[in-house]
């Protein structure tokens, strides 16, 4: 029998043994839960962000000094942020009224835009979480997890069905016992423990979602199907349908939109509480199918995963996922943050830097569409910046015999190609100011007035600076990329005027970041990763919609919110009864920004150039046609490897096209015959547009 010594001296050995930090899944959570991202925290240790996902994914391990602050960090985090189930009852419930306290907690309201409520520190009763066999979700699913937020032990979302099963994420099923939407709000709220924390910490928490099924919608009052002969974005219930007089009668409300497939239901703030729930109703059309394929068609149980699955990893849907695009942007760059007065001490609401802030702003009047009342009223005629994605086609006479005697035409498509445009973009975040004559800097974002129809192009390419890929005829405006694009071909630029903005920053960094990890951390899910090769890479994705289906609506969801995200900051007027020069609703948010949209497509168009310039010079290949972040190629094979450029190491050419899975990386569109592409060409339509063996169609999230 061991004596007291030996056992002394074990479980010593046993606690030397312990890691110098928590486990790595742990590290994710706490970092996730102060709501910093992978990229600010790399920036904070003076690391690179794949070290960081590394150490959060058990790779590797950081070395001194980075492991002491990295540690002081986790620790700090730790006392803040105790994992669920790891403090007493008792300091979780003292902690809530300090948590709703903080200097930190905004208590302005935007206006149209409720704000998420306070918990109460006394945890509220929950409902019966149904044992797994009376569920539906298929067996094979994990049970459920347990929440990183305890104020939100069910997660961010349920899926309600006709017979009061509210399906949330991780096969969690509730006990909803609602029959009107009136109940089904003061359940959510008081029992349900749904909801999502904020994503930053001057931001707010995610309003919790109800997705309702057909059965669940007619069960609560409301009609199967919406009828009318508007556009389906437009469609609600009138006003004395009775459902609505229900939720008016209770004293709650609806905002401006009304009653739609996306309806949020709230009660106007007291102090800093605030209630409100999202409902969408499948049968409405809520999830579109061009950017959630075959998700509505689902049973509750997988939509609830698909969904929560994008609430983690992107943002708690709050409308289309072009609404859910732009509603990222204000949640990772909050528009005020607590600020004290200097006189008085309190804390009040004050301009978060950085942001976008929170009155709108008027652009430049070429930034402008026609109908805007800075162009009507002004009578501007001066042109408009046309910074749009490529819609272009060589010239058939400009083929080449050895060119059409090759057997394929191949597709590539350019991986979220207005993310990557993203990245380290600077934009800018005042009111603009015009100048004339001004000296041309590529470091200032706006738009300027300046001739570039003397730069010389190969008729083979398109030219950079027009998205029909003509060449320009005359002074004409362009946003900084663009005429910063013709300085590194080597030509003189001379602004005759430009509106330019003083304030700048790059305000879709922490966006970019979240959706970049979302996509790439979803095609891994998937099986597609970056340590495949270029072979395996393009064995994978010819079967990565087939291995979860699930899963390749959420990646089919990530990319049209990027695209979605990206147009609404030019939203034009919606419905037949508007009158140009009157101002439409979307005028009245900050994020109606089109010179932020300008500036991404500018930089995309231009990355897209330069790589089929260097294509051109390290292959002598010459594309047939684009169109937006699709290229069409001449190959005398029928896969990419066949022409695109390596190095004698085996390792793709820097500067080209590259296969790979992360944002603004390559990979296979289509593959059809020469004869097929030369025929479309001659006919005057844009192969790229028919590559894939369908009728695609360009979409800019508009």
């Amino acid at each position: 029998m061991a004596s007291e010594e030996e056992l002394f001296a074990s479980v010593d050995a046993l606690l030397n043994e312990e890691p110098h930090l928590p486990p790595p899944a742990e590290r994710a959570r706490l970092r996730e839960a102060a709501g910093i991202t992978q990229a600010r925290l790399a920036t904070a240790l003076k690391t690179t962000t794949q070290s960081v996902k590394n150490w959060e994914n058990g790779r590797s391990e950081p070395k001194s000094p980075r492991l002491d602050a990295y540690q002081r960090l986790l620790n700090g985090w730790a006392a803040k942020y105790p994992a669920p189930g790891a403090a007493p009852a008792a300091s979780i419930a003292a902690t809530a009224p300090a948590a709703s306290t903080e200097p930190g907690a905004s208590t302005v309201e935007t206006a149209g835009a409720p704000q998420a409520p306070a918990v109460p520190a006394a945890a509220p009763t929950r409902p019966a979480i149904r044992p797994a066999a009376t569920s539906r979700r298929p067996a094979t699913k994990k049970a459920a997890q347990p929440a990183a937020d305890p104020r939100f032990p069910h997660g961010p979302l349920a899926v309600l069905d006709g017979d009061g099963c509210a399906y949330g994420v991780d096969g969690i099923v509730l006990d909803c016992p609602a029959t009107t939407v009136v109940e089904l709000v003061e359940w959510t709220l008081r029992k349900s423990g749904l909801g999502a924390p904020k994503l930053n910490r001057y931001g707010k928490d995610s309003d919790p979602l109800i997705v309702l099924t057909a059965a669940a919608a007619v069960k609560l009052g409301l009609p199967e199907r919406l009828e009318g002969h508007e556009q389906r974005r437009s469609l609600r219930l009138p006003e004395d349908h009775p459902v609505v007089k229900q939720v008016v009668k209770a004293k709650w409300r609806l905002t401006q939109r009304g009653f739609g497939p996306w309806a949020r239901i709230y009660r106007k703030a007291q102090g800093r509480e605030r209630q409100c729930v999202q409902l969408a109703i499948l049968s409405w059309d809520a999830l579109d199918e061009r950017s959630w394929p075959g998700v509505a068609e689902m049973e509750p149980p997988d939509i609830a995963r698909v969904l929560g699955v994008y609430a983690r990893r992107v943002i708690t849907p709050r409308g289309s996922t072009a609404v859910s695009g732009l509603e990222l942007m204000t949640a990772l760059r909050p528009p005020t943050r607590a600020t004290q007065e200097p006189t008085t001490g309190n804390w009040v609401p004050g301009h978060n830097p950085g942001s976008l802030g929170t009155d709108p702003m008027d652009p430049a009047p070429p930034e402008a569409t026609p109908e805007h009342p800075v162009v009507v009223n002004s009578g501007w005629t001066g042109g408009f910046l046309n910074e749009e994605a490529y819609q272009w086609v060589r010239p058939v006479d400009l083929l080449t015999d050895e060119e059409c005697t090759l057997p394929y035409a191949v597709g590539l498509d350019l991986n979220t190609a207005f993310l990557a445009a993203a990245a380290r973009l600077v934009v800018g975040l005042s009111a603009p100011d015009h100048f004339h004559a001004p000296k041309f800097n590529p470091k200032i974002p706006g738009s300027w007035l300046v001739d570039l129809s003397h730069v010389e192009m190969d008729p083979r390419l398109p030219s950079p600076f027009t998205p029909d890929g003509t060449r320009p005829t005359g002074p004409a405006w362009y946003q900084t990329h663009t005429v910063a694009y013709a300085q590194e071909l080597g030509y003189d630029v001379h602004p005759v005027e430009a509106y330019l903005r003083r304030e700048t920053g790059a305000y879709l960094d922490p966006w970019h970041d979240r959706l970049k990890t979302a996509y790439v951390d979803t095609l891994a899910d998937l099986g597609v990763t970056r340590e495949l090769s270029d072979t395996e890479f393009l064995a994978a994705m010819e079967r990565h919609k087939d291995v979860d289906p699930a899963l390749a609506a959420v990646l089919a969801a990530i990319k049209a919110t990027v695209k979605g995200g990206i147009g609404k900051l030019r939203e034009r007027p919606q419905g037949r009864k508007y009158k140009e020069g009157e101002r439409w609703p979307a005028l009245q948010r900050p994020t109606w920004r089109p010179d932020i949209r300008a500036a991404v497509i500018s930089k995309a168009r231009v990355n897209m150039h330069r790589k089929m310039r260097n294509m051109a010079t390290m292959t002598d290949l010459y594309p047939l046609a684009v169109l937006s972040d699709c290229v069409v190629y001449p190959s005398p094979g029928d896969s990419p490897l066949d022409f695109l450029p390596y190095a004698a190491s085996g390792k793709p050419q820097p500067g080209a096209f590259r296969l790979g899975p992360t944002p603004g990386l390559a990979k296979l569109e289509g593959v059809q015959t020469m004869l097929w592409a030369v025929d479309l060409m001659e006919q005057g339509y844009n192969p790229a547009r028919h590559i894939k063996g369908g009728d695609a169609v360009l979409d800019e999230g508009e």
